[in-house]
């Protein structure tokens, strides 16, 4: 330990006595010897008087209790330096002892001081293991989570992927109208703890028609009215399909409500203006292009100025305006990007 007072006398007194009792000491002269001191060696603890000349014993503890907390530090206070002695405890000192101390008051002050600097440092080393212990679990977690959506996120490709093929759309159909989606909803400023559930819902939209006749979902003439009556059925089908489903709650609104017109003329509930979710808003936007854009057994898909006009022309009956000027701030390169096929499960 280090023992630290301008006078020498006491300074070897000290020493001597403690290590008489079987302590190793080393000896400062004042405060600013003490720290550099205790900057070279690892000292339990520091004996410090509280009258130095230069920095006195408060401000050595208020420097050796920011840079080494660990040290355990003892002031010695002259009579009538009570009030002082009590500001350092505030401060952190282990304990005060009036001088000249008492050997024996000395070595129990100090056995205690040790005896709570034990215990610290065990509740430190304590608390680093189970900081430590929970990061890796937290990280174990983390892997794991990322794992499970990785396998539900290939599960969901798969089956849409298949729906695409019943229905004889081309094979990356879902992954363009998700590319689409997030990217006007990127645009529209969404934050980004929604685009995952709104790339579901678009990825989703037409889960669905799992549900409608081959019979009439892959009618070549044109639909009867009570075979529209059925095909309008889909997306109550789909949003049955997933809404039990927790992390499909949110995609499970869009798939219900992407049929939903901005003015109103929509189905499956007749939603319009704000009460249709934001989600769906911007998927019906997204999947008016692709279907304009794409290539049909029927006819060749117009290009993308053309479909542009028609949406513009659209804005404010079929689609949300503001999610129309997102869609219009986006550059034709941009667009043809997001139309090539990606390699992969998903965009």
């Amino acid at each position: 330990m280090l023992v630290v007072d301008d006078d020498a006398t006491v300074r070897e007194v000290i020493a001597t006595l403690l290590g008489e009792e079987g302590y190793l000491t080393s000896t400062a002269v004042g405060a600013d010897e003490a720290l550099a001191a205790c900057r070279a060696v690892e000292y339990p603890l520091v004996l410090s008087d509280l009258r130095m000349d230069g920095h006195d014993g408060l401000w050595l503890l208020e420097r050796l209790r920011s840079e080494f907390p660990s040290t355990a530090v003892i002031m010695l206070t002259a009579m009538g330096e009570t009030e002082m002695a009590v500001e350092c405890l505030r401060r952190g000192a282990a304990d005060y002892l009036l001088k000249p101390p008492k050997i024996g008051d000395l070595v129990r002050a100090m056995e205690r001081a040790l005896a709570r600097r034990r215990l610290e440092l065990a509740r430190t080393r304590y608390r680093s293991s189970l900081e430590s212990r929970v990061r890796e679990k937290t990280a174990e977690l983390s892997r794991a989570l990322r794992e499970v959506e990785q396998s539900y996120q290939a599960t969901l490709y798969a089956l849409v992927q298949a729906l695409d093929a019943r229905e004889h759309e081309t094979s990356d159909h879902s992954q363009r109208v998700v590319r689409y989606t997030l990217a006007i909803a990127e645009k529209l400023g969404l934050p980004s703890t929604e685009l995952p559930d709104v790339g579901r819902g678009a990825l989703l939209h037409d889960i669905g028609k799992i549900g409608v006749r081959d019979a009439i979902l892959l009618k070549e003439g044109p639909l009867t009215e009570d075979e529209w009556k059925e095909m309008r059925q889909h997306p109550q089908m789909g949003w049955r399909m997933i809404r039990t489903i927790p992390f499909l709650q949110a995609a499970a609104e869009i798939v219900l409500s992407h049929q939903e017109r901005w003015d109103g003329s929509g189905y499956p509930r007749g939603l319009a203006g704000e009460a249709i979710p934001i989600g769906a808003r911007i998927f019906a936007l997204a999947d008016t292009l692709d279907a304009m854009t794409s290539d049909r057994p029927y006819r060749r898909g117009v290009p993308f100025l053309d479909a542009r006009k028609e949406i513009a022309r659209c804005s404010a009956t079929q689609f949300d305006p503001r999610c129309v000027a997102a869609f219009l701030s986006i550059d034709e390169p941009t667009w043809e990007a997001l139309a090539r096929p990606r390699r992969g499960s998903g965009p």
